[in-house]
This record gives structure tokens, sequence and C-alpha cells, in this order.
């Protein structure tokens, strides 16, 4: 294999790999777990208790509505629910919509189309509220005032002596939102509550696209297990069951995140469940203490609802951090998003750190990556002397090949000198991949003139046009295949990668672009030093 074709190689290898990396996201199987599963009669009592008011039989799931209260934070726009207390809609005030910059991105809604995306929790047990309960509350309006750090919402329920109260409680610039049940009970008798906290979503919204494969579904993350993923296929074919002594559930989309963190210490079992042809919930339940007649307990939880900023995860929960998901080369990812943010705390322009980045890997992978430009160098210098022995034996490959080898030897050359240091990178360029595709800070993020969203794809295509101009370039710079079919296949990939590139954000663009202009400036470098020590080599060494 020479160096032309290796580089082809490469180029569709990156492919086949980024598509078989993103079909692994979607497809991956539900990991069994090493811990006990929960008993079919808790599972079974849970699903008969929930399904009672959400209409969930024969396909005809509904959410119930009674009144709407209003939450207004330095972070969100929220509603709660009456019915339940749920969180039914959170739009994110700091977070552009990705069709209209005008407007708030909505991470979650009730509304039957385009999504449904909701969270809730309940208590289980005689006289006690699930998420169908109505509460009330002392005004429809929340808002957190200037100076004020946290804002209390409480709603109240009672019933047959029992009261209870849920709490959220919203903190200034912090995405993890207190949900606490206060329970008195004043009856005559002993209460044995269980607590569960669900996310409930439709498997058709926020799925990404073909070209920029994305995951959204369920994940959760115990100690044990560590960080799991569940497509809403998953949760169909292999309900999950699972008891956990830690952990968390939460529901996953590109950039955003919605969890659910119990207390900590407190024994919990992980569900899942299909709703409807539509619908699915995953959620966590547990067994609480018996409050004996005039006594009272507190619950204290945590929802985490919104962009999938690292820092933001791991003060919220352990692992919450892993829903920052690159792939199989979390490995190599996450250090370079690192490196990446501390660039970025020095310039303040996502644009920028990336061609920083770039450079710095560039950099690093130079001695490698001369090994690569000398061969091509040297193929290049052999070029005419290649061309005259197909002229010589025309289609007798066999004695071409050898008269190649003979070359080879006399000048010293190894075409497969070129390889591995290409093969080596191969890892580096796929992490960027899914890395810049990942990474929540460069949505709506501006580079310079034309291009406000490093996220999105180039509004005047200027970036990709770049891209396949270089690619051009350094076709000109490789030595030009004797083959006929390489030839016209390397005049083609530029055009055919350019249309990708067209739709691929601008910040992956931009790298690709300012890696190749590096690459060609390197290659054109190697290859002027070679043709001088060529010539100079034909001149005997004189000047």
């Amino acid at each position: 294999m020479d160096t032309r074709r290796l580089v082809l190689f490469v180029i569709f290898s990156m492919s086949i790999l980024m598509l078989w990396d993103a079909w692994q996201r979607q497809q991956a199987p539900v990991a069994v777990a090493q811990q006990v599963e929960t008993t079919p009669t808790h599972t079974d009592t849970l699903s008969q208790a929930l399904a009672q008011g959400d209409a969930a039989m024969a396909g005809d799931f509904k959410l119930q509505m009674a009144q709407r209260i209003r939450v207004t934070t330095d972070l969100y726009q929220a509603e709660i629910e009456s019915t339940g207390g749920d969180l039914r809609k959170l739009e994110l005030l700091k977070h552009r919509a990705a069709d209209n910059e005008k407007s708030n991105f909505i991470l979650m809604d009730d509304a039957a189309k385009p999504m449904t995306y909701v969270a809730q929790s309940g208590l289980l047990g005689t006289d006690l509220p699930t998420h169908n309960a109505v509460f009330t509350s002392a005004a429809t309006s929340y808002q957190l005032q200037d100076g004020q750090d946290a804002l209390e919402v409480r709603l109240s329920w009672a019933n047959n002596g029992v009261t209870v109260d849920k709490i959220y409680t919203f903190h200034r610039n912090k995405y993890a939102i207190d949900v606490n049940y206060e329970i008195h009970n004043n009856s005559a008798a002993s209460i044995s509550p269980t607590v569960y906290y669900q996310i409930v979503h439709d498997n058709e919204s926020n799925q990404g696209s073909a070209l920029m494969p994305t995951f959204t579904g369920g994940s959760y993350y115990t100690e044990i297990t560590k960080f799991k993923k569940l497509s809403f296929s998953d949760m169909e074919k292999e309900p999950l069951k699972l008891s956990s002594k830690d952990g968390w559930v939460g529901l996953l989309q590109h950039y955003f995140v919605s969890a659910w963190i119990p207390k900590e210490g407190l024994d919990r079992e992980f569900y899942t469940e299909k709703l409807n042809e539509h619908m699915y919930r995953i959620g966590t339940k547990s067994a609480l203490n018996s409050i004996a007649p005039g006594a009272s307990l507190t619950i204290p939880a945590r929802f985490f609802s919104g962009p999938q900023i690292k820092h933001d995860l791991i003060a919220t929960a352990p692992g919450l951090e892993y829903t920052v998901d690159y792939g199989m080369l979390t490995i190599v990812a996450a250090p370079l998003f690192w490196v990446l943010s501390k660039i970025h705390t020095l310039v303040n322009n996502w644009g920028v750190a990336i061609i920083l980045l770039t450079l710095l890997i560039k950099a690093a992978f130079y001695p490698l990556s001369a090994k690569s430009y000398r061969s091509m160098a040297q193929m290049r210098e052999l070029a005419p002397r290649l061309e005259a022995l197909k002229q010589k034996f025309g289609d007798d490959r066999q004695k071409m090949q050898m008269a190649m080898m003979d070359i080879y030897r006399t000048e010293k050359i190894n075409p497969m000198s070129g390889c591995l240091p290409i093969l080596i990178q191969i890892p580096v360029f796929i992490s960027l991949y899914w890395m810049l595709l990942g990474s929540v800070e460069l949505r709506h993020a501006p580079f310079i003139g034309w291009i406000q969203d490093l996220s999105a794809v180039d509004p005047y295509y200027i970036l990709p046009i770049i891209m396949g101009l270089s690619m051009i370039i350094q076709t000109k710079l490789n030595p030009k295949p004797t083959d006929p079919i390489q030839a016209k296949v390397m005049t083609w990939m530029p055009v055919v990668f350019s249309v990708f590139f067209f739709f691929f954000p601008a910040g992956l663009v931009l790298y690709w672009v300012v890696n190749n202009i590096i690459s060609i400036w390197q290659q054109w470098y190697v290859n002027k030093t070679i043709h001088a020590a060529a010539l100079l080599k034909k001149s005997g060494g004189k000047h």
C-alpha cells in the first residue's frame, strides 16, 4: 500500500469509524447490572399505582392538568403543574433555540407535539399523593429577585390527617433544583411511604440528523455499573429493573441532560417503562421509614436540568459528568477538551481556541507527520521514473512491481514508512470530531464575522469551500498516482468531501481547514527540501 492509497484508506476508515461509533451510541444494548434486581412484586405494584391516573392503558396516555405555577429565575422560565407538582415546562434563558436565535431554548414541555418531556415525582402508599394528586400553592407566579440567592416554591396537599409539602428550591446560577418532600402524619395510624422520581419523554423529538447522529434516551449511573445509556428501544425490549444504594437516573439529548438524584445513602430501585407507542419513562423509587402518628419525615432530592457543562455536572452528582459522552475515545477526547477550555480562558473565543488547539496538536505530531511528508515527497520525486516503468512494462504488473522495488532499494525509500505516523493520529482526529460535536460550549458561540454559531453550519459555506480548495492543493502537492482509477478518485475526492462538510458544524470545519492549511505548509516545506536534496545529488554534490 503506497502513501496515496493509505491517505484514501485513512479518510474512508475515519468516516466508517465515526458512523460505527454513532451506530453503537444508538444501538448499544442494555448492560446487565451486577446488582440485585427489583422484585417483580414491587415493580408490578409501582406500575399499577402509576398507571391508574395516567390513562396509560390501551395507548391512551395523557397528562392531567389543573393549574400552572410560573417560576422565573436567572436561568429558567419554568412552569409547575399543580397536578402532581410536575415540572412541565423549562425554558433556558441563557440558551437560544436551535432554529431561532431570538427565542429561548425549550428543554422541557408537555405539549403533545412536537415534544413531551416532563419531570414527575410522588409518594406511594395509603393516603399519599402520587403525580396525579392535585396540590395547592400560595401563589401562581414566583420570581427570583435581585440579591436573592434562592427561591422557594411550596406546594401543599392534605388528606385524612396526612399533609405533604412538595418544595422546589431554585438557586441562582445553578441548574440543580432541590425537590424536597415534608410528610406530616397527623392521622391515627402509621404510614409507610415510597417516594419515586421519574422523567417522561417521547421517542420522536430531539433525535438529531443522519449526517450528525446524536443520542436521545435514558441513562443511569451507580458506583457498580458506572454510566450506562438506554435507548427507547432498549426500554421496550428489556425494561430496566435494578437495585442500588447510590446513583441517579436521567434523560440525555444533544448538549443537555436532566437527572433525578435521590438522597444520598437511600436504597433505590431503577425502572423504565413503555407507556404507549411513543411515550416512555425512566425513574427511581425508594421505600422510606415508617412514619408514626404525630411524626414527620423530610426527604430531600435534587433535579438537574440544563446544559452539559462539565464543572456544573461534577459539582452536582458523582458520574453526572459522563453524560458529556465522547464515545469510545473519551480517554483521548476529555483531555483535549480540557486543553481547549484552558485556551479559551486565555483568548475568550472558542473559534480562536480551536485554531490554537489545532496548532498545538500539529506541533506535537510533527515529528511523526514529517516521516509521512518525507515519504510522499520522495515518491513525488520518483513519479517520472515510475511513469516511465509503466510505459516500459505496460500491463505486465509483476515486472513493473519488481522494477519499482529495485528503485526503492536503490534510493533507500520505504513506501510504508509514512503509514504508521498517520495511523497513530487517527484516534486523535476522531476524538476531536466527537469532542467538538458534543461540546455545548460551542453552541451559539461566535467566532468571527459571518460565523456567529460554531455548532451550526457556515451560513455562507465559506469554510467548506476553503476546505475543498485546501484538499485540492494537498492533492497537487502529493505524488500523482500512476493508476488512472486512483488518479480520478483523488481528483474527485476533495469535491465529494467538501459536500459533506457543507452539513458539518462550523467548529468542526474550522478545525479541518486549519489542519489542512498547516499540513499544506508542512508538505510544501518538506517537498522543497527533498527536491533540493535530489537536485544536489544529481549534480554530484556541486552547488
